[in-house]
This record gives structure tokens, sequence and C-alpha cells, in this order.
């Protein structure tokens, strides 16, 4: 079929080469062509063809997602794929951007028993693992308690007399939870609980824990385990519960890497207990990836959808305008599309970031880990919760048929939105970064300096040396210069974590406290940590921009980065009003230039989309299509829906037809 010929007039009319900035979003040309050589091993391969996913039930989706599954792992070994990043590429291709049963044991068992297992515990279950004769679960969060691990009931209590730790469910709230790959696939699972010995509770320790028998797949004896039923989405996963009533395991099953219990029940604690925060760090810094990719999903959608439907009239009498024409459609998707491309860059860093601090980490320096444990978690909760309203936002651009699910947005959606609260709550997620917030801003209030993200508090010491009235710090603000928006959110930063820092201790000083003071206050620390990563997010797409060689790719760049920075502040002129740092004059003129960088990304909104590079497999959706062509496509999927197997459907002769004989 021919490409729509708007698609084709878009592209035509782009002022720069998409494949460039490809390059750019990839990390280099090699990466781009090595990704497309991965993405075509998986489509042009017949094992991986199936029907739409949309048209099965939740077990046929479980069952096809085995299948895709395990012929995944056999392929990557067949064709000596190991790289992380190509496993990755591999594993999303094959499964289409869906979430699989074999997430959790790829993405947290096996990670978990490199970085916490001794070399003994290694030898014992990582090539097995490896090898999937062990399919593994990571079971921490509970019926009653996710993000406040403390607050976790599952027991492991050592008996010196045979050497193992006795598990125990006490509570019903006790019972494990939502652990993905739990309730039917693993037959192991690393389980996160209180350890008692010699009378003690030493606290969460990691277990490895047998819970099916291996060869006839039936539960252990003492293990209760099964799937938790129907959610919003991931109908791919069996997420579990996993109970145990007295369950023995060997003393060697504890991780000890780090803490560890003698055979006489003696506790030897970890030097630092910070060193297991390194798989969670990991963990949140793929999820700002993540938000990134997801909406990048739903952009490429809905913006090329506005660019083949047509509909009203701007003129009487003339030709219905693409929807990509109309002003307030631009002011949805526009920010939205400009906010992809920042969390792709923000993503990148980091991971670069991540990887450098693992490598200092390994040789002891644990220096940078507090910061960048507070910067993942804060801008985990920052991207997700943008993504997840962003991706929304994208379904409702598309009218009625963004509600169908042949769009595909419905399906990024759901996969998407649990990002939202696994791997930590985003509320609780931006009051740990707070905490880091409020601590460098006591340091620097008590003279010393801090360094990093948050090296922007030093200036508040030296202001404190001239007191000024807070209006007349204005910052000098170019609207047109993304270097001095930097600056212009650099300064919202820095007073609302001193507007947070004072009412915290305004609170202590009322109440004595210090728990109630900090609920009294989390409002104003929310809001102070959200400046933060907004400030972050600013400056790193900025930074970014200097580093683009071609000329014509970094000035449309140039142009998204004005209007992510410009377009936050639209939506929070409060906070810089409020601190004088910019006039309602500027304010004024920021709004207007949102408008016409609206008006100057236009030509290029295709384009921009298609450096994003999805392929039509992976994007799953009629209205997205790179050709264009969505309403032959529509009405081709709507024929293959289960309800048009017949044409009569049996409930006419069983239901409709007898009411009619009697009515």
């Amino acid at each position: 079929m021919a490409m729509n010929k708007d698609l084709r007039r878009e592209r035509a009319g782009a002022t720069f080469q998409p494949e460039l900035l490809t390059h750019i979003l990839d990390g280099g040309p090699e990466r781009t062509r090595r990704r497309k050589e991965i993405e075509a091993l998986v489509l042009n391969d017949p094992d991986f063809q199936h029907e739409d996913l949309n048209f099965l039930s939740r077990s046929q989706r479980y069952e096809q997602a085995i299948r895709k599954s395990s012929l995944m792992v056999m392929k990557l070994r067949e064709y000596g794929i190991a790289d992380p990043d190509e496993i990755y590429w591999f594993k999303s291709f094959v499964h289409r951007g869906r979430p699989e049963p074999l997430d959790l044991h790829l993405g947290m068992f096996l990670p978990t028993l490199l970085t916490q297992a001794t070399p003994e515990q290694q030898d014992r279950f990582f090539m097995p693992a490896w090898n999937l004769e062990i399919i593994g679960t990571y079971a921490q969060t509970e019926m009653g308690h996710g993000t406040h691990l403390r607050g976790l009931e599952t027991t492991a209590t050592y008996d010196p007399s045979t050497q193992e730790f006795i598990l125990n469910s006490p509570t019903v709230t006790s019972i494990k939870w939502w652990p993905g790959g739990l309730g039917k696939t693993s037959n192991h699972a690393i389980v996160l609980a209180q350890l008692y010995t010699q009378g003690q509770c030493k606290g969460l320790h990691a277990f490895i824990v047998p819970i099916r028998q291996l060869g006839t797949h039936e539960p252990l004896p003492g293990i209760t385990v099964g799937d938790i039923g129907p959610k919003f989405g991931y109908d791919e996963m069996d997420n579990g519960y996993l109970k145990m009533d007295n369950y023995r395991i060997p003393r060697e099953n504890m991780l000890m890497k780090y803490a560890q219990v003698e055979p006489d029940g003696t506790y030897v604690k970890p030097v630092s207990d910070k060193l297991t925060y390194g798989t969670m760090v990991f963990i949140r810094s793929f999820i700002v990836g993540d938000s990134a990719r997801s909406l990048s999903r739903a952009c490429t959608i809905a913006i090329r959808y506005s660019a083949v439907r047509h509909q009203s009239e701007l003129k009487p009498g003339e030709p219905e305008p693409q929807i990509l024409d109309y002003q307030t459609q631009q002011y949805k998707l526009f920010p939205l599309l400009a906010t992809a491309y920042a969390f792709h860059f923000v993503g990148a860093y980091i991971k670069d970031t991540y990887h450098r601090i693992s490598g200092d980490i390994s040789k002891g320096d644990l220096s940078e880990l507090p910061e960048l444990h507070a910067l993942t978690a804060g801008l985990k909760a920052f991207t997700s919760w943008t993504a997840n309203a962003g991706i929304e936002e994208c379904r409702m651009a598309c009218g009625g048929h963004g509600y169908s699910r042949c769009s595909g947005i419905p399906d990024i959606y759901v996969t998407f939105t649990p990002s939202c609260t696994y791997e930590g709550e985003n509320t609780v997620m931006m009051l740990q970064t707070a905490r880091f917030l409020m601590k460098s801003y006591t340091q620097v209030a008590s003279g010393q300096q801090v360094t990093g993200m948050v090296s922007y508090l030093n200036d508040l010491s030296r202001q404190r040396i001239q007191p000024q009235h807070v209006a007349a710090r204005t910052v000098t603000v170019r609207i047109n210069d993304p270097t001095s928006l930097v600056e212009a959110y650099k300064s919202r930063a820095a007073l609302l974590v001193e507007s947070a820092a004072k009412n915290l201790q305004a609170e202590l000083n009322h109440r004595k406290s210090k728990e109630d003071a900090w609920n009294r206050t989390s409002v104003d620390l929310v809001r102070a940590s959200e400046a933060h990563c907004h400030y972050v997010i600013v400056k790193l797409f900025t930074a970014k921009l200097a580093e683009v060689s071609d000329a014509a790719v970094r000035a449309v760049l140039t142009d998204l980065c004005l209007l992510y920075a410009l377009f936050g502040i639209s939506r929070n002129t409060g906070d810089f009003l409020q601190a004088g740092i910019l006039t309602s004059a500027q304010v004024t003129q920021v709004n207007q230039h949102v408008k016409e960088l609206l008006a100057v990304i236009r030509p290029n909104a295709v384009a921009l989309v298609d450096s994003f590079d999805f392929h039509d497999v992976h994007l799953g959706s009629v209205l997205g299509r790179y050709d264009g062509n969505v309403y032959e496509n529509m009405f081709e999927w709507a024929k293959k829906s289960p309800l048009n197997k017949t044409q009569v459907h049996e409930s006419f002769h069983k239901h409709l037809k007898p009411m009619q004989a009697k009515l």
C-alpha cells in the first residue's frame, strides 16, 4: 500500500535528517546499526510471529509470553548475544514492549545473585539459574507492606541445632503478594524476611528459597503459591502470592556476601548497609529510561495520527485541515514530545552515572552513593508521573479512536502505569529525595560546601552574608536562552528547598516530635523535590545541546529544549513570580513564546517522532503506522475480532430469541 500523502508531505518538509537524531538517541550510528540488526533477527523469525494479543484471553496471553520467553532464551544463546543493552533490545522486540514472566528472573533474581551471593553460593545457584533449571523471582512486597520495607512481616528464624532457617508468614498481611513470575513460572524465590537469631531481630535479609519441585513443578510442602488474579494490565504476567508455614531452608541459603549468620547463630553485620542499594538504584534508573520510551511511543502514535486525521473547518468552504494544524492539538502534544526527548537524555545520563559510580563502589568508594540514591528516587517519581499523565493525554488527543485497543495507547498506558507505584511508591520516593535535600541544606547552613546536583544550595549561604529582600534575588532571565532558563529553574529549586527547610524548622519549634514536623511539612517537601528534579532535567537537556555537532539537528533540539523549559514555567508561574525570578511581564512573554514555538516545531513534528525509530510491530498501533494507512487497516483489524467468527452469536438463540418470542 502506498504511503499516505499527508505523511509523505510532512517528511519531505522536515528541516533535519531524522536518522542523525536517531543516532544521538541510540548513542551513535554503530549502536543504531546493531539495534536494527537485532530487531531484524526477531522480526524475520517465524517463531516469534503470533496473532494480535488483544484478541486472546489472559491464559492464552500468559502461554504466548512463556512460549516466546523460552524461545528467546534459547535464541539469545544461539546468537551469542550477551551485552545487557543487546539482550534488552532483543527482549523488547520479542515481547513488543510488554512485560513477560521471566522479567524478574532476568532483571532481579540473576543480578541479586551476582551482587549479594558469596562465591560458594554463586557456584551452587548461578549456573543452574543461568541455564533456567532454576527460575527465580524476587519476593519482597507483601499484602500489607510494599515501599515501607521495615514493616515487612515475613520471618526467618535461625535454628542452630539443625543449622536451618525456619521461614514463616505469620499473618495474612505477611503473605508475599505481587512478585512477577511467582504465580506459575518460578521454582525459586529470593525472599526478603526479618532475620531472628539468638533471640534478636536483625532486620531484613535475603534468602534463596526453593518453592516448587524441580521436574514436576509442584509446590513444595509448607509452601502455598499461586496467581493473584486479573489486574489493570500485565495480562502476560503471573504476579503471585507466597505463604510459608514453618518452611526450613539450609543456613547456606541466606545471601551472605555482606551480612552473615555463623553456624552457632552469631550474626556478623555488613560493613555498610548502603551496599544493597545497587539493585534498587539500577531498577529506578531503568524506569527513567522506560518513562522516555513509553511516552515516545504514545507521542509517535498521536502525532502521526494527527497528521493523517482531517477534521472540521478552519475556514468555511476549504478542505478539512489536519488536526495537527490546530494550535490546541499542538499545545497538547508538542510539550509531551519535548518531554520525551528530555527524559531520553536524562535516562542516558543516569545510566552512565550509575555505571561510573558502580565502578567506584566496587573499589570501596561510597561517597557518591547517597546523591545517586536520592537523584534516582526523585527522577523515577518525576518522570513516571509525567509520562503516565502524558500517555493518557496522547490517547485523548486521538479522539474516539484512541479508546480502541487498535490505537495501541491503552496497552502502553496499562503497561506503564504501575511504574508509579512499583520499585518505590512515587510520593515516598519524592520524600526520600527531600531527606537528602534537607540534609544538604543543613550542611550549607552550618557553613559546609555541598557538591553535585545540589551545589546550587551553596549560593544560599552567600546570599545570607548580604541580607537582601527575597524579591531582590532576581536573576535576569533571557527567555530565548536555555542556559538562562537553567538559572531560573535553579533559583526556583533553591527557594523551594529553603522554604521547605524553614517550614520544617518552624514545625519543629512548635512540636517536639521530628516525625510529626516532617509529616506536617511533607507537601512542601515533595514540591521542593519536584523543583529539584525539574531543574536537573532542564540542566541536562540544555547540556546535551552543546554535544550535538549537526547544526540542523541542534537547532530542532534547541526548539524542543526551549519548549520544555518554557512550558514548565507556564505551568508553575506562581513559583517563579512569588520568588521574584520572573516579572509579570516576563510571564506574559513566556506564554507567548510557547505558542510561537508550537508553530516553529510544527513542520518537524512527524520527523521528530520518526527519529524515535519504532518499528510498526513494536509500536503495535493501527493509528500510528509509519505508512499512515489508518482507516483501511482499522477495518481489517476489527474484522479479526473473535466476536466476528460467526455471523450470529450463540447468545441470540439462547437469550434474545426466546425473549422476542415471549413478548
